[in-house]
């Protein structure tokens, strides 16, 4: 299963994808914008463990994100439970060398609209740190809402941090694909 979408890929990943992820993902700057459990440094044996991990759930939750025959990063879909069932959370990365190319906004896009019409859910959101303006602009293209701006929220390599809540209803997401 591929997603195509206006000039990118997201496809499930492979064990084989192992040395490529592992190449984009240890980067200092990404990993100090994502949550303590994505390592740094970020090795093969990393990269390994966590596609052993994503490659066999079904409907695909991880995909990674190619861009001109590139993978360039990963995107994936969390499942919520109990509550909060009705909701997903959505989480990503790019690899450094192409931010600022439109690509994580698609992503986005992509993966929510996969989300919607895949999972029985009325909302997608995603969290970043305050101060991930390119997160944080990338949400904004997408077509996602600022909802909360959570102070002293989060703790990053030792730094108490806000946090940001983005996210799009399934009703408002359909109208953004549509009005254009």
């Amino acid at each position: 299963m591929e997603i195509l979408f206006e000039g990118i890929i997201l496809r499930p990943w492979s064990i084989d994808d192992a040395k490529q992820l592992a190449e984009i993902a240890n980067n200092k700057n990404i990993a100090d914008n994502l949550q303590d459990h994505f390592p740094f440094p970020y090795s093969l044996k990393d990269a390994r463990k966590w596609l052993s991990e994503v490659i066999s759930v079904d409907p695909p939750c991880n995909f990674a994100i190619v861009s001109n025959g590139i993978i360039v990063g990963n995107i994936g879909v969390l499942t919520k439970d109990d509550i909060h069932r009705k909701n997903i959370e959505i989480g990503y990365f790019l690899a450094e060398k192409y931010w600022g190319e439109g690509i994580a906004p698609r992503a986005v896009k992509a993966i929510a609209s996969y989300a919607f019409s895949n999972f029985d859910i009325v909302r997608a959101y995603a969290e970043t740190f305050a101060d991930n303006i390119r997160s944080r602009r990338t949400l904004e293209k997408a077509g996602f809402t600022l909802e909360a701006n959570l102070k002293s929220y989060v703790i990053k390599n030792g730094i108490i941090k806000d946090a940001c809540i983005y996210s799009v209803l399934k009703d408002d997401f359909r109208y953004l694909l549509t009005k254009d």
